[in-house]
């Protein structure tokens, strides 16, 4: 793998609370994990790795046609088992690894592309991560929706769970906010590795523990985190059995692969 090119690093764990046995729920005939490898494979990622301590996992991530590293079970997150991928692997500090979830069979390929274009376009940044535009006052009242606010060149300056930001004005007028800042971030990052086992070798932050957003470890720790705005519909993950039923649904009447 060349500086220049990217890898993907798709961490996928069995045991979710909400859906046990995630990765291998059958979508369209195929294990979820399956779709997600596809998705990667579309973009012009080097290597597509899925990281997982789950045998079966591994198996089926093969049969897909990405590589297959088994990492073990007591690592506390997806970006713990990225990490631990890079370790073996022996990437140097300035290896683009992009982050694609286990779970978000729909992500556009050239997303990915555009999120590894981002962080090399900035050499000095550690990372680097997408927004949409949020259209509706609801969503960003609404806590599962993280939102981002950043610097004028684009530079994060914080996530939260909050609506932010706060549109004091409004609030004081009674008034619906004003939406023209306002973005949903987006849970794919890029990592140059180097700054990936920094990151991974501090323990959770404060700020990070109130808010259970692991992105704000990198900000504690003083990251140049770039963030680079989709004005584009971003599908939605996996996470419940209505997610499964609502893609099952799309992807039969697609025949999406």
């Amino acid at each position: 793998m060349t500086e220049q090119g990217f890898v993907v690093v798709i961490p996928a764990r069995m045991g979710s609370s909400r859906l046990p046995g995630k990765p291998l729920i059958a979508i369209a005939g195929r294990p979820l994990i399956a779709h997600v490898v596809a998705r990667a494979r579309e973009s012009a990622a080097q290597r597509v790795i899925v990281a997982s301590d789950d045998e079966r996992v591994l198996e089926a991530a093969l049969q897909a046609g990405a590589e297959a590293r088994w990492t073990a079970p007591d690592l506390p997150s997806g970006t713990d088992r990225i990490a631990a991928v890079a370790a073996e692997e022996g990437w140097s500090d300035a290896t683009c690894v992009v982050n694609l979830q286990g779970d978000e069979p729909l992500t556009p390929g050239n997303l990915l592309d555009r999120l590894a274009g981002l962080l090399q376009r900035y050499p000095q940044a550690d990372m680097a991560t997408l927004g949409v535009p949020l259209r509706r006052v609801e969503d960003l009242r609404d806590p599962h929706q993280v939102k981002l606010v950043t610097d004028d060149a684009g530079r994060a300056l914080y996530f939260s769970r909050a609506p932010i930001p706060w549109d004091r004005e409004a609030h004081r007028l009674g008034h619906e906010p004003d939406l023209a800042l306002a973005r949903r971030h987006l849970g794919l990052y890029a990592y140059r590795a180097g700054f990936l086992r920094r990151l991974t070798a501090q323990p959770p932050a404060g700020l990070e523990r109130l808010e259970q957003l692991e992105q704000l470890r990198a900000l504690a720790l003083g990251a140049w985190i770039q963030v680079g705005i989709v004005d584009a519909p971003v599908p939605a993950g996996v996470d419940t059995p209505e997610d499964v039923e609502r893609l099952e649904a799309l992807m039969g009447a697609t025949a999406r692969a």
